[in-house]
């Protein structure tokens, strides 16, 4: 605005004289002018922290999407192999059943076979361990006439070969270890399953120290063994079952970049398979583990303090042990000292 009356040019110009700039600017603004509005500094917003990609809280590694929680129980006695579909599997469990035997319980969520089996039945033990995937969808032929209304009813999506489609027999193998699921029509019927979210493993690098270097372990059930062996150009763990390579019908021997051997107290199931009690693995309290990955052994220990939280392992200095990432073996095993003499370095 330019100012010319003359009396205001005669105040300016004395204040101005008298050394008061400021003030002589001051009255350079009619009575009734709006003083002018001096612009604002707005601060720039905070950069977004960049994101990476989506990781699978089972593998640790990138998948597009979460997907939905199918746990498929699957035999692993010697007529029920090789098997299928375990290659694609998250996570594969080891546990003990009755005769001493073993059987899996596999995890997936980041990728989905299009077959697996031979899927067999349902014991106890399951329940527990499926507890911390929230609601899974849980694929099995069946269980003992006590429990199978027990697994029905259990905090899962019910896929027993009962109710469900997706169920065929390979007559080229021997009853009943010749059922096998397809799991598209599987994934049909689980409407409503959870979907991956983190059960307490923890990917990224090894330990600094405290790993034994390792090329072979081997474990053992009263009529069932395991070995796995380092593979420095697979940078994996071959799986070897009762003395043999574990073959799958995929071709690929069995095999996973981190083995948890798990040792828990293994009690009795209150339900009768074949005129005896099968073993029941708790999966839930703590205990000490052996962790195999990157061609070493790691001392661990395992926590889980309830059924629906997720199980952790943290170095014998309380640090979390990290897994490689990619498929992952627990081998569930009765609670007793390591035996470091089944390992060779």
């Amino acid at each position: 605005m330019r100012l010319t009356h003359p009396k205001v040019l005669a105040t300016t110009a004395g204040l101005i004289a008298a050394g008061g700039i400021a003030a002589g600017v001051a009255l350079l603004v009619s009575p009734g002018t709006p003083p002018p509005v001096r612009p604002r500094t707005v601060a720039s917003p905070s950069p977004r922290p960049a994101r990476g990609p989506l990781l699978s809280p089972f593998t640790g590694e990138p998948v597009s999407a979460l997907g939905p929680v199918l746990a498929v129980k699957i035999d692993n006695i010697v007529y029920a192999r090789p098997q299928t579909g375990l290659t694609r599997a998250d996570i594969v469990y080891v546990l003990p059943v009755e005769g001493g035997l073993s059987r899996f319980l596999a995890i997936f969520s980041s990728h989905f076979p299009p077959v697996i089996g031979p899927v067999r039945s349902a014991r106890a033990d399951d329940l527990q361990l499926l507890a911390q995937f929230g609601r899974p969808a849980f694929a099995f032929s069946g269980a003992q006439p006590e429990l199978l209304p027990v697994v029905e009813h259990a905090r899962i999506v019910n896929l027993y070969a009962g109710v469900v489609g997706g169920y065929y027999r390979n007559y080229n193998r021997i009853a009943p270890y010749n059922l096998y699921a397809r799991t598209r029509q599987l994934l049909a019927e689980a409407r409503g399953a959870s979907t991956a979210h983190s059960i307490g493993f923890t990917f990224g690098p090894p330990p600094t120290s405290g790993g034994k270097p390792t090329t072979s372990l081997a474990v053992s059930y009263p009529a069932a063994s395991f070995r796995f062996t380092w593979s420095a150009a697979r940078g994996r763990w071959l799986v070897w079952m009762d003395g043999q390579r574990a073959a799958t019908t995929e071709g690929p021997q069995l095999s996973a970049p981190t083995v948890v051997i798990q040792y828990t107290t293994v009690a009795t199931s209150r339900y009768i398979e074949e005129s005896r009690r099968p073993p029941y693995a708790e999966t839930v309290g703590s205990g000490p583990a052996t962790v195999l990955r990157n061609g070493e052994a790691y001392a661990a220990h395992w926590s889980r303090p309830g059924a629906d939280r997720g199980t952790t392992f943290t170095t014998a200095g309380g640090q979390p042990m990290n897994f490689a990432r990619g498929q992952v073996w627990i081998v569930l095993v009765g609670r007793g000292p390591v035996n470091w003499a089944n390992m060779s370095g």
